[in-house]
């Protein structure tokens, strides 16, 4: 893989701890801020929140930028918005903190897709953007269970601060080893980027990647919470559980980039996301069990991410036919849906938790990610019609 896709992948790592280490940390924040589980729970929501507005609006604003000018930039915005949590006196600038945060989030993988795509002979699409996604999976193998561990010892302030300082890390490596002469495709007018907004082919994408990555915030979100009080294991044993998801997230991610590239987008996504429904209801039964959860927890990783390359190259291929002059801003857009996913699902995780229970929140969890399974079979119904349609108007 070129040099850049890697560089990519350490900016990722850096933003990939960040976004997921806030679920290892819900109880502790609750604790000290002396707020609710689902108030707690919704730093993540507010966080997603930033990214589905960032990826759209300001991958648009930038447009004309030079791409390795958008990443600097926004690696130093990330940095900013860690620092800001680590000084942050409460809670309301908590939530300042990371919406700032997000936004930086938004761009990078709205840009980064679209950059891994084009360093790549086109049969290894998905697997070039599974490698770049890869550094969300390191980051929850290694920097998940690291963060939550710093923020128990020492408190949740400190996480953000060795987070502040991956992202300088990840600045640096940018700097130096992506190159400046970056393919970049012409900035789509607006009359381009509306078209994204109307057609209906990647509306119906965008509702299968917030249906089918959100239903796993509903459980996911507050998996902490859960493995103490549902499960009973201590506080400590909470980083080795995301240890063990990261690790089984990682394997599923890469797996799921080469089941894209040799089924195609829509079969894999079939597979993983009616896979995926089933562990989250089974999950629901095995939580009260220590050795059964973390089997379950387990399995649940390598499907929970599985969906992500899958998901992404398909709306760069539908862009490609429907709106070739804006593929950015409707990989933007698919970026965004993923936040919108994560926003909704924690949001509706938090209602769950609190007017019914935690374990309630896996098989509901699985019914939304139901709902994308069918959203993907119409999908693929609906290019099936148009490739037997395409030879007969020849």
């Amino acid at each position: 893989m070129p040099l850049a896709l890697w560089a990519l992948t350490l900016s990722a790592f850096a933003i990939g701890t960040t976004e997921f280490v806030i679920v290892g940390l819900v109880p502790t924040i609750a604790q000290d801020l002396s707020v609710s589980l689902p108030s707690a729970g919704l730093l993540v929501s507010l966080y997603a929140l930033g990214v589905a507005i960032g990826a759209p609006v300001l991958t648009a604003l930038t447009g004309r930028w030079p791409r390795k000018i958008v990443l600097l930039s926004l690696m130093t915005l990330f940095i900013a918005g860690n620092l800001m949590a680590w000084l942050a006196p409460g809670y309301e600038s908590l939530i300042a903190a990371r919406i700032l945060t997000g936004l930086a989030h938004g761009v990078f993988f709205s840009i980064g897709s679209t950059i891994a795509t084009s360093l790549v002979s086109k049969e290894k699409e998905a697997s070039a953007i599974a490698t770049m996604f890869t550094g969300l999976t390191v980051a929850l193998v290694t920097g998940v269970p690291l963060g939550t561990w710093i923020g128990q010892l020492f408190g949740w302030r400190a996480t953000f601060l060795i987070v502040a300082l991956l992202g300088l890390i990840a600045l640096i490596g940018s700097a130096f080893l992506v190159p400046a002469n970056l393919k970049q495709s012409p900035p789509a007018m607006l009359k381009q980027q509306l078209a994204v907004l109307v057609n209906p082919r990647l509306l119906l994408v965008y509702a299968m990647t917030a249906v089918g990555y959100g239903g796993t915030f509903v459980a996911f979100t507050y998996l902490a919470p859960m493995l103490q009080q549902v499960t009973g294991l201590a506080e400590g044993a909470i980083s080795v559980i995301l240890l063990i998801y990261g690790v089984s997230v990682a394997a599923g991610n890469i797996w799921g980039g080469k089941l894209a590239d040799s089924k195609g987008p829509v079969n894999a996504l079939l597979w993983i996301f009616a896979a995926l429904a089933l562990v989250l209801l089974a999950f629901t039964f095995t939580a009260h069990s220590p050795v059964l959860a973390v089997l379950t927890v387990l399995v649940w990783g390598a499907f929970a991410f599985g969906n992500v390359p899958g998901l992404q190259v398909y709306v760069v291929q539908l862009a490609k036919r429907y709106t070739p002059q804006a593929v950015d801003v409707a990989s933007g857009l698919n970026i965004a849906a993923f936040n919108v996913g994560i926003a909704l699902g924690a949001l509706i995780g938090g209602v769950v938790v609190e007017q019914m229970s935690l374990t309630d929140a896996p098989w509901i969890g699985a019914v939304i990610v139901m709902l994308a399974f069918a959203l993907t079979w119409v999908s693929g119904r609906l290019d099936n019609t148009r490739a037997a349609v395409a030879p007969s108007s020849v």
